[in-house]
Formats: C-alpha cells, sequence, structure tokens
C-alpha cells in the first residue's frame, strides 16, 4: 500500500545563487486544512515562478493531529509532500524541531549532525501563510548573496490586503502595557500601537524595496540558513508556542549572526487560525512565553527589569479582570465566559 507519507519532493531555488543550493520548507499544521492547502500551493507557484530547479525543494509538513482531514488532504492532494502526521499536538515548537531532526539537523548548538546532508536554507511558513509570486525565490537569493544574514522575513499582509507588521524589536516594558490595555481609547492611540513604542519599524521601511535589519522575524515566514541553524541548534522547546522565532533569531544574533526584513517579498497572512480555535488559552501561552523570554535572556536587560515586567503585567491583568467582571454585571458576557477570562488572568499572575 502506497505511503504518502514517507514521499518526499525536491524542487527549487533561485538561479541567481548560479549552483545548487538545497531550501527546505516546514509547515506545521493544525485544523487548517482548506489553508493549507492554499499555503501548499503558493510554495509550488513561488517555487516555479523564481526560477528554482527542482530536485532542490523538500517540503516537510508535521500535522498537530488535526481532525479536520489535514493529513488526509496533504496525503491526497500533495503526495510530493513529506508528511509526519502526529498523534497528539506537541504545539507548533516541537512539531517544527521533528521537522528538523528530519532534515538532519541537530536541537542542539554545535551538536555533531546526522550523516544525512542538511539544506543550506530552512524556511518555516504557517499554514494560514501564502506566498505571493516570487518571494521564495526573493528570500532564498537575498540569504545567498548576502553572507552575514542568519534569517530573513518577508513583508507581510492580511488576507483583505491592509498591512501586516511582520518584524519586531525585542519587547520591552512599554510593549507590556501597550498590548494589555485599550490604548486606542487614548487620542491618538492607535498610532502608539505602530510606534518604535511598540516595537514597531516605520512604513516607510516597509514601504520601500531595501532590505533592513531587525530584531526579529515572525514564526509565520522565516528563513534560517542551514550554517546558522548548525552552529545555534533548533528551536527552544520549553516556549509551547509564541516567542519561539524571537529566541531563536535572538541566539542568531549573539553567534554574530544578522536578521533583516524584505519589504519586497510579500505574504499573505491569515493571523492567528489555530489560535482562534482556543483564544484563552493562546493569550495564555502566549504571555509564559514572554515570561519565559525575559527570565531566560534576563542579563541582556537593565537590572530589575523582569519585576518591571511583573509589576505592569500583574496591574494590567488586574485591570482587565475588573473590567471583565463589569461586563458580566451588566449583562454583555455570560458567567462561563467571564470565568475562563478570569481563569487565564489568575493563571498569569502566578508567573
Amino acid at each position: 500500500m502506497h505511503d504518502s507519507r514517507i514521499h518526499i519532493e525536491n524542487a527549487i531555488l533561485p538561479v541567481e545563487t548560479q549552483y545548487s543550493m538545497k531550501l527546505a520548507v516546514i509547515i506545521v499544521s493544525y485544523n487548517t486544512v482548506d489553508l493549507l492547502r492554499d499555503s501548499l500551493s503558493s510554495v509550488y507557484h513561488s517555487a516555479q515562478v523564481s526560477g528554482m530547479a527542482k530536485d532542490d525543494l523538500r517540503v516537510v509538513v508535521v500535522d498537530n493531529a488535526s481532525t479536520d482531514g489535514c493529513p488526509e488532504m496533504v496525503a491526497a492532494e500533495f503526495p510530493q509532500v513529506q508528511l509526519i502526521a502526529l498523534q497528539e499536538n506537541l504545539g507548533f515548537t516541537r512539531a517544527n524541531n521533528v521537522a528538523l531532526a528530519t532534515l538532519g539537523f541537530s536541537m542542539q548548538a554545535d551538536s555533531a549532525q546526522a550523516s544525512v546532508a542538511t539544506p543550506d536554507f530552512v524556511l518555516l511558513l504557517n499554514p494560514d501563510a501564502v506566498l505571493v509570486e516570487n518571494a521564495l525565490g526573493q528570500l532564498t537569493s537575498f540569504l545567498a548573496r548576502t553572507p552575514n544574514a542568519g534569517a530573513c522575513g518577508a513583508h507581510l499582509q492580511y488576507g483583505d490586503g491592509v498591512f501586516q507588521h511582520g518584524a519586531f524589536m525585542f519587547p520591552s516594558p512599554a510593549q507590556v502595557a501597550l498590548d494589555l490595555l485599550p490604548v486606542e481609547k487614548l487620542p491618538g492611540g492607535y498610532r502608539l500601537y505602530d510606534s518604535k513604542l511598540n516595537g514597531r519599524y516605520s512604513a516607510r521601511q516597509w514601504s520601500g524595496v531595501e532590505p533592513f535589519e531587525v530584531d526579529f522575524v515572525l514564526g509565520a515566514t522565516l528563513m534560517m540558513r542551514g550554517e546558522t541553524l548548525l552552529q545555534i541548534g533548533g528551536l527552544d522547546e520549553g516556549y509551547f508556542m509564541y516567542c519561539e522565532e524571537m529566541d531563536w533569531c535572538l541566539r542568531a544574533q549573539q553567534a554574530c549572526w544578522h536578521v533583516y526584513a524584505l519589504p519586497a517579498a510579500h505574504i499573505v497572512h491569515h493571523e492567528g487560525q489555530s489560535s482562534r480555535q482556543t483564544p484563552w488559552p493562546a493569550f495564555t501561552n502566549l504571555w509564559r512565553s514572554r515570561m519565559r523570554f525575559y527570565r531566560k535572556h534576563r542579563r541582556r536587560y537593565f537590572p530589575g527589569h523582569l519585576m518591571l515586567v511583573r509589576t505592569i503585567l500583574r496591574m494590567t491583568l488586574g485591570y482587565r479582570a475588573r473590567a471583565a467582571w463589569r461586563a458580566f454585571t451588566h449583562g454583555d458576557v455570560t458567567g462561563e465566559a467571564v470565568a475562563t477570562e478570569l481563569s487565564a488572568y489568575r493563571t498569569l499572575a502566578s508567573l
């Protein structure tokens, strides 16, 4: 019986490199069957448009125990893809590491590698992300011609065409407050969300075509050089989901690599399709991961930074808890809904 899970197709790389370089694309799926289909189709279309040679692209889909037919769709419609169908949801980070190990990368920095040849570049791509035209070739050729670049990301937009930030500065205490408080109710509040104070890069940089250096790019579309990955190791599995790409990019920079955003490489990102299925667990995972990042990398921040972040987090959670309770007393939300929300706040207040 044919088993599509062990089928691997190679396919592509940019002509600008002038010699064959191997590219691997990893997609971790969870109950996003229609989006996954579009994402996979866009990978092969972008590879073709970019003029990449066949036999140089390897696509790996790791499915986190989906129940909507994701594995079956991949097996039936994309037999050339290597499908790893997990029996449990390992989360974004561990699932990506499963694929990285399959590609021959060790999870530990500078560890001895497997005997198989590792790809020159690895792209982490969300199942809700669609590559536009030659985006794949632009990302790959940029790394090929930029020796100091360890990783790069693309210009993202939502499904309706609205711009989405795809790269950020490492988080500050101000970002904690801006993320949790209703800043939009303040005069000019929306402008604060898109400001440097909130870790955003300017619209002027994104509207151009020149690559620019950033702190980190979103894991929705993050391409890393294989050499960098061999040096720093895989994703930190202490992050179930969220912040793993921030940690990865920081580790790359600590190893003297640079991270860039490419405004000319466009990706349509239907953000948060998996996490919206479980919003409060996703919210809890986000802040648990952020606090882990602050603790792990506390030496790069000023003394007392972690304490300040904890204080801001608890104060803003208290504000949100009171607002949720008022909404319940006014009949705007159900008792079950407010109980779930308050439970998430209590969990985070103990971090």
